[in-house]
């Protein structure tokens, strides 16, 4: 099992930019696994921002593309998320997610809250 620990995140103003990290504790499979960045915000569904394959492929969700950026260190074991242009409609609860090894891990998540 990997225990997944996010820091980064706050408040921030509509335009502004936030970093979040995560780092992996635990096996992680190498050769194969995927991490990412979901949100929650209050009322809504969970939904994935960004994700990242051990290989190097990454994928976005279409309200963050171009604006947002999912980045790894391997050597770390940690993903990254830059986010700029923030909207208030960005504000939510941002989780970190790895799948390796078959199993799937969440982080306790960050909030970042976006003011206009």
């Amino acid at each position: 099992q990997v225990r997944l620990v996010e820091s980064g995140g706050g408040s921030g103003q509509a335009g502004g930019s936030l970093r979040l990290s995560c780092a992996a504790f635990g096996s992680v499979d190498r050769d194969f696994n995927v991490m990412g960045w979901y949100r929650q915000a209050p009322g809504k569904q969970r939904e994935m921002v960004a994700g990242i394959f051990s290989g190097g492929d990454i994928t976005y969700a279409d309200s963050v593309k171009g604006r947002f950026t999912i980045s790894r260190d391997d050597a770390k074991n940690m993903v990254f998320l830059q986010m700029n242009s923030l909207k208030p409609e960005d504000t939510a609860l941002y989780l970190c997610s790895m799948v390796s090894g078959g199993y799937g891990s969440w982080g306790q998540g960050t909030q970042v809250t976006v003011s206009s």
